[in-house]
């Protein structure tokens, strides 16, 4: 069969979406003359942005006569929901591995699932070009990795290629050739990837990929196992237990040409294909011809590990810059969100006007708030919360991360103190050559949130950091919070630099001067372990008297700039991040401060009794 199947495996930023782009340019996807965004497959405006790939795209290129699908896997581990379903649809994957960096957590999360679906994988050693390149060290270390990750004796034989993606060739020597471009890599693919395995039988495919499309509803993307189907035919949909879903028409069959998806008359075995018209088919769904009764193999998506409850913005200054603030409205986009996005659960709230949003980790819940207020929403977000579970013998167990840390000699000693304080247990510690070493740590989520602006402060921005869900471990005890408390608007209105210069002693500000305030915003960090409220709207007094040191011009200091991440980290359990499209706000949940000392001595008495 002339058609070949493969995934992208790759660590954030190791050039997995470069590499794609120079395929379809040298495939003769794109016309020399014609312009494409760089980064084709990241469509999204976040993913450009960050450089990520969050969600999993599907590309299509045609090398003498052999039709390469190419699956395009996100490699940050909070998607890992994406990447499990999308292993099963192919029969290859290139693993793709920074020269210098060499295997990181995220490119190990992602072989070990390739690995245990048996994938025989291709090796691409990529960016050769820079200078602190080490290629055959990092081919020695893969091969270590494929060992440890107990890779059969098949698997550890793996062809490997040296190369350049940005500059658009490949070879088998970190030297070159580099005058054949990415032909040595194309050929390697159609003589190393199995064609796609056809069973006898009617029609059948597992829902893979699900995403919501305004004109064809909702399409559902994956491999057909057996059979074949015509646009217009009808079908069945069962889910992992073999109850039917629905009967309905699929009205499109849609297959990749490029960058395209194009409408085609009938998709057969082997291809990756989607189907529009099924308005309740979802991931790991079989969809069937109506004589089959048996559901497909389904893998079970792996658990949230952290939730954060999304409400209204109820501030004073809600509806000012944002167009969608109705519970309802807010509502329906997170139920839209998890449509598509299976790895999201979203349940309705105690609280009222909320609700309640858990994840695979900070990162995707970042992205759909950064999505959200980008949309035109306002909402306000708490503090991320861990999803414990309890074991069969009821011991409490919580979320444990894999976290690897590459620094500095210098500032190791603090790092590890640091995870130490955060429950952290160092596993492993080697150098990782040019005075670097390699810290390895399993650490609870609960002591990761908020640790990587501490991290780089620490380190003087010199470490990188990777983490990765590990397993679900007994509960580790009690981790310090914060330890500042805040200072607190009394009054609402517009703050001044006068007024701002005469608190400045009481701790660091987060706002500037001009800023709308309201009672109950946080306005900065007192220096002391209590909240604070502070007047930042009283002006200087006027006097006919002139002197030196009131009218010299006011210089303040330069405020802590919260971003997203940062803001969400840093508040407690008793204050809300208000997000709207053109502000981060950190406040408290109750705004009146009457109203919080009763909440306080209602807590006090809970804890008593």
């Amino acid at each position: 069969m002339n058609l070949r199947n493969i995934a992208i495996i790759a660590h954030v930023d190791h050039g997995k979406t470069t590499l794609v782009d120079r395929l379809l340019q040298q495939s003769g996807a794109f016309r020399e003359n014609q312009r494409v965004a760089e980064r084709a497959l990241d469509s999204n405006d976040l993913e450009r942005e960050r450089g990520i790939t969050i969600l999993s795209k599907v590309t299509s290129i045609l090398w003498q006569n052999i039709r390469i699908n190419i699956v395009d896997t996100p490699g940050h581990a909070d998607f890992g929901g994406e990447v499990e379903r999308i292993l099963g649809m192919v029969d290859g994957a290139l693993v793709l591995v920074d020269a210098a960096e060499g295997p990181l957590p995220q490119t190990k999360f992602v072989v070990t699932k390739a690995l245990k679906v048996g994938l025989k994988p291709i090796v691409i050693i990529n960016k050769v070009d820079r200078p602190d390149a080490r290629p055959r060290e990092v081919a020695n270390e893969v091969f270590d990795l494929f060992a440890a990750l107990d890779a059969s004796e098949e698997q550890l034989d793996f062809p490997l290629l040296y190369g350049s993606a940005k500059q658009g060739w490949m070879a088998a020597d970190p030297a070159g050739p580099k005058d054949q471009g990415m032909t040595p890599l194309f050929d390697l693919i159609v003589r190393h990837v199995a064609p796609p395995v056809v069973e006898h039988g009617p029609f059948r495919m597992l829902g893979t990929i699900l995403e919501a499309n305004s004109y064809l509803g909702r399409i559902v993307t994956g491999r057909i196992l057996s059979g074949s189907i015509k646009s217009n035919q009808t079908i069945k949909v069962l889910d992992r237990h073999g109850t039917l879903i629905e009967e309905d028409r699929a009205t499109k069959i849609l297959a990749f040409r490029g960058l395209e998806r194009t409408p085609i008359d009938e998709g057969y075995a082997g291809d990756i294909i989607s189907i529009a018209g099924l308005p309740e088919a979802t991931v790991s769904h079989t969809l069937c011809a109506l004589a089959v009764t048996e559901p497909l193999p389904a893998q079970p998506i792996d658990p949230p590990t952290l939730a954060m409850t999304f409400r209204i913005n109820d501030s004073p200054l809600a509806g000012t810059e944002g167009d969608k603030v109705q519970s309802r409205v807010i509502r329906e986009r997170l139920l839209r969100e998890a449509e598509g996005n299976v790895a999201l659960r979203i349940s309705e709230s105690t609280e009222k006007d909320s609700m309640e949003v858990a994840g695979r980790g900070e990162l995707q819940l970042g992205i759909l708030i950064e999505t959200m207020r980008r949309e035109g929403f306002e909402l306000s977000v708490s503090r991320p919360k861990v999803l414990f579970q309890h074991s069969p013998t009821g011991e409490l167990l919580e979320p444990i991360e894999e976290v690897v840390i590459d620094v500095d000699e210098q500032h190791a000693g603090v790092v590890v103190q640091k995870l130490a304080e955060r429950k952290g247990e160092m596993v492993e510690m080697r150098p990782s050559g040019g005075a670097r070493v390699r810290l390895i740590f399993y650490a609870p989520t609960r002591g990761l949130i908020g640790y990587n602006g501490e991290l780089l402060t620490d380190t003087r921005g010199t470490a990188v950091m990777n983490r990765v869900f590990h397993a679900y471990g007994p509960h580790r005890g009690d981790i310090a919070g914060r330890r500042n408390g805040v200072l607190l608007s009394t009054d609402q209105g517009e703050a001044v630099a006068y007024a701002m210069w005469n608190l400045e002693d009481r701790g660091p500000m987060m706002i500037e001067p001009g800023w709308k305030v309201y009672r109950g915003m946080i306005l900065g960090e007192h220096t002391r372990g209590n909240d604070l409220e502070v007047n930042v709207l009283k002006g200087k007094k006027l006097t006919n008297i002139r002197t030196h040191a009131k009218d010299e011009a006011i210089r303040l200091t330069p405020p802590i700039r919260m971003t997203l991440e940062k803001a969400l980290a840093y508040i407690e359990d008793d204050e809300l991040v208000e997000v709207t499209p053109k502000s981060i706000r950190l406040r408290k949940k109750l705004l009146d401060p009457n109203e919080r000392k009763k909440d306080e001595r209602r807590k006090e008495a809970e804890r008593v009794s």
